[in-house]
């Protein structure tokens, strides 16, 4: 099934971290389906000629119902939210995926007349991995693996792998070192990614 696609766009609404499956619960067909709807509400909104704004605000809409929202924002976050209160992680969990929706949705008119083609999937022990082929223009095809799990009670994207990379560990290397440079201030964060993205 062919869809268009937007690289940046896509890749914002992933997010990485192994999780168990129970290991009858989620289906190769139902993991390629969400991955294709994904997509499908995505390009939508890129073809919506929508105001800036307006598009980083539907996008994040499609963030929270396809991708492991919670997931994702703790993984970037790493082991200090092991030590911060609830309070501060909701805040955070908030914080993140502003930024997250503001920093690639800017960047969807980049990425119009895209394709992305679903090739199959395969169960690993942890989760299903949904092969793809992507074509941008001016640019070679690439792969792209989708990693789905239903850990959180209804199948969610939670990372994508492009050409080898997996991106949540880019992205939680950089949360990394801005929370470094904060000197482990996660309050300090929250507010920074409020303003940035």
């Amino acid at each position: 099934m062919n869809n268009k696609f937007s690289r940046r766009a896509v890749v914002a609404s992933l997010a990485a971290l192994t999780l168990p499956l129970p290991a009858f619960a989620l289906s190769g067909s139902a993991a390629e389906s969400l991955v294709n709807a994904a997509v499908a509400d995505i390009n939508k909104i890129i073809a919506s000629g929508k105001s800036e704004r307006a598009m980083q605000s539907d996008f994040q809409r499609v963030f929270e119902r396809y991708a492991d929202v919670n997931i994702i924002a703790l993984t970037t976050l790493g082991p200090a939210r092991r030590s911060a209160s609830k309070a501060e992680v909701s805040a955070f969990v908030k914080a993140f995926k502003g930024y997250f929706t503001r920093k690639y949705g800017k960047r969807f008119h980049e990425f119009v007349g895209g394709q992305i083609i679903v090739e199959g999937s395969r169960a690993s022990k942890s989760n299903v991995e949904v092969q793809s082929t992507a074509k941008l223009r001016g640019s070679a095809p690439f792969k792209v693996t989708w990693l789905v799990s239903d850990k959180s009670g209804s199948p969610k994207i939670f990372n994508i792998i492009i050409e080898g990379v997996n991106t949540l560990t880019s992205e939680r290397a950089e949360i990394g070192a801005m929370l470094d440079k904060r000197r482990g201030d996660i309050g300090a964060l929250t507010a920074d990614l409020n303003k940035l993205g």
